[in-house]
């Protein structure tokens, strides 16, 4: 236990006191986490869609990550991380309020849309400010503590929404907007007279850039594809799996919440000291393999074993799967980057998932509509495996 202690504290040692007020910003928002993770079972148990019109709503909010992606990095440089930060916590709030009083189908397409565009401009704007209030010495580990923050709030949110869930959907809306209003408020309160670091000066020349952009880096481009497909897949987490447990196993909103809390339970909990670990004894291209055979394991478990523990074992392995993934993924990106062009290698990372965002509820709703969710287990078996292999080969050094 005192080794693992000391790991937590050789990790996060050192962080400025901004770098943990804007984790503290992001656990708030986070915690509010409760539309999105509940958003599918409101449409197709509250509202009456079909799995289709679930799907098509939920990727309308694909789409608008990928717009607020876009706008918020633009917006970033023109009016600066701060007002932006600001806005899109505050109006994204009042237009999760005004969500829960929509009910319209066209409505809620619109609705989501804009809502995304507004709440996902958060993103750029997040990671200008924890790079300019983090010390230079310490922009790694000021971007993991977020990361935990992340994690943190995504166990308390969904948990916290079954509860209310089982009230009313409404209450989701309203809590989670309150929570977005009470980060903006507190990112303005605290960081309205703080000041940044000066960026640090690079002393390593072998890790300077050339002006090469992004999209003409063919491995790259293979590996943003790949990472589209990871996406599509570990996204099914989100979309399809919460229908999955309401109808195949009936379960009550608050047990739903309960699962999707324990994936944010384990990844804060276990990733910093397995990636501390792992990281230093296997290469990059050996752990994202294993995290994408973990996805395809996770969700293939849940046709061989019909009963409700699997569930849980199920989430175990898919929140492994993610601490494999997802950390070793940006890794890659950050090597294969440099100096002068890392901000549009990660912008189109970043495109890569708000993609997946878009196509993993169109395509679980559809397979699930016609073939039924047996099906769309073993399709993600296989297609983790294809894109594991794909993953191994162009993350390989």
């Amino acid at each position: 236990m005192s080794r693992i202690v000391q790991l937590y504290k050789n990790a996060f040692g050192g962080l400025s006191r901004p770098a943990w007020m804007l984790a503290v910003v992001m656990l708030i928002n986070r915690s509010g986490t409760m539309v999105l993770p509940f958003l599918g079972i409101y449409l197709t148990s509250a509202l009456g869609f079909s799995l289709q019109q679930a799907g098509v709503v939920l990727s309308s909010f694909g789409i608008g990550a990928m717009i607020g992606s876009f706008l918020g990095g633009v917006l970033t440089d023109r009016f600066g991380h701060f007002y932006v930060q600001i806005l899109s916590l505050v109006l994204g709030g009042l237009m999760f309020v005004a969500l829960s009083f929509v009910t319209g189908y066209h409505q809620l397409i619109v609705g989501i849309l804009l809502l995304s565009i507004t709440a996902e401009s958060f993103r750029p704007a997040n990671s200008s400010s924890v790079s300019f209030y983090a010390r230079p010495q310490n922009i790694s580990r000021a971007f993991s503590l977020n990361r935990m923050a992340i994690n943190l709030g995504f166990s308390i949110g969904p948990a916290l929404g079954g509860l209310l869930a089982g009230i009313s959907y409404r209450w989701l809306f309203v809590a989670d907007g309150t929570t977005c209003i009470l980060a903006g408020l507190f990112f303005y309160f605290y960081f309205r007279n703080v000041k940044g670091n000066e960026p640090g000066k690079e002393i390593n020349e072998a890790r300077k850039s050339t002006t090469t952009s992004a999209f003409r880096d063919k491995r790259f481009m293979a590996f943003s594809v790949l990472a589209t497909g990871f996406a599509i897949l570990f996204f099914q987490l989100f979309f399809t799996l919460p229908i999955y447990y309401k109808e195949v196993y009936h379960l009550s909103a608050g047990k739903i919440g309960g699962l999707l809390a324990l994936n944010g339970i384990i990844v804060f909990s276990v990733e910093m000291i397995l990636v501390y670990i792992l990281g230093r004894s296997f290469p990059i291209h050996k752990l994202v393999f294993l995290g994408l055979v973990l996805v395809g394991f996770g969700f293939v478990l849940l046709n061989l074993f019909e009963a409700a523990p699997i569930l849980v074992v199920s989430m175990v392995v898919l929140s492994l799967a993610e601490i494999l993934a997802m950390p070793f993924m940006i890794t890659f990106v950050v090597e294969r980057s440099g100096i002068k062009n890392r901000g549009s290698y990660m912008g189109l990372y970043s495109f890569s998932f708000s993609a997946g965002h878009v196509f993993s509820p169109i395509l679980g709703s559809f397979i699930i509509g016609h073939y039924g969710f047996a099906m769309l287990w073993w399709l993600s078996g296989l297609a983790s495996l294809l894109v594991g292999a794909g993953l191994w080969i162009v993350t390989k050094r």
